[in-house]
């Protein structure tokens, strides 16, 4: 057994409390928030489809709303995916496509990027999602999972705006064995990760490595505070970790709200950060 294997165990959930802790803090925030309602966009994917199931059981499946935004090059197993999840949870459900609102900016940019097509995509589904909010009365619950969120593999104001994150501190190898507890439709489990924003694109062949190489890393140099030298000593080799460290570094800014320019005695994220400060004084 070499170094990365043996790391696996620490990778372990027990789904029952992260279960209970995740449906929990689902109906915690929106009551929070004085709803009972939640919208999300529904891909295809395992993270999508988890979320969809967490919330689900916390609010009720009348009370989530699936939404569903192909683009034209959008793979049809995505929609079929998604659709498996609808059917199981019985959760109300729109297909609003995006091609008409994506093209003609992408077509204003005949060289633009796959990324910069990508990102318009994204973005696109976030309006969509918060337009879908206000008139179906609930809060946009997040789909990304914690490697994702700590690699910056997101679109900012895009898959990322939203108002509450669900699964993001859970690394896609716990996302998948908490998708396999709650029953998450066995094709769904079994597909590629990827974002499906052009033909053919994947996560793991887009970022390069393996969510099981990086999932491993990740837990050391966060939750357990490794130095880059001591995650190179557990067998991981030195460029993989010092690309993987610089992507967490230079993304720092997605996972947080905007940085405010303190000023006065009590501002906005430094001073003034939580729920008891609403008191009056």
């Amino acid at each position: 057994m070499n170094a990365r294997t043996s790391i696996l165990p620490r990778l372990a959930i027990n789904t029952d409390i992260a279960r209970k802790m995740l449906t929990g803090f689902i109906r915690d925030q929106i009551a929070k928030a004085g709803m009972t309602r939640a919208v999300l966009g529904l891909s295809g994917g395992i993270d999508s489809a988890l979320s969809a199931y967490l919330a689900a059981e916390a609010l009720g499946a009348e009370n989530v709303l699936a939404v569903r935004m192909p683009y034209k090059t959008s793979a049809a197993a995505s929609l079929n995916d998604a659709g498996l999840v609808i059917e199981a949870l019985g959760l109300p459900y729109l297909d609003i496509p995006i091609t008409d609102m994506a093209d003609p900016l992408i077509a204003r940019f005949p060289d633009m990027s796959n990324l910069r097509k990508g990102n318009i995509m994204a973005r696109l589904r976030m309006v969509t999602l918060y337009d879908q909010s206000v008139a179906w009365g609930g809060l946009v619950l997040g789909t990304s999972n914690k490697t994702e969120f700590l690699l910056g593999y997101s679109t900012i104001y895009g898959d990322s705006g939203v108002a509450l994150h669900p699964i993001a501190d859970l690394y896609k190898a716990q996302v998948r064995q908490l998708s396999a507890a709650m029953g998450v439709p066995q094709p769904v489990l079994d597909k590629a990760p990827s974002a499906d924003l052009w033909e053919g694109q994947t996560d793991e062949g887009e970022l390069g490595f393996s969510y099981s190489d990086v999932d491993q890393l990740l837990y050391l140099l966060v939750d357990e505070r490794y130095t880059l030298d001591e995650a190179v000593e557990e067998g991981f080799a030195r460029p993989f970790v010092e690309k993987v460290w610089m992507r967490v570094k230079a993304n720092h800014y997605k996972r947080t709200m905007p940085n405010i320019a303190k000023l006065s005695r009590r501002t906005i994220g430094h001073d003034f950060l939580y729920l008891r400060d609403f008191t009056g004084r």
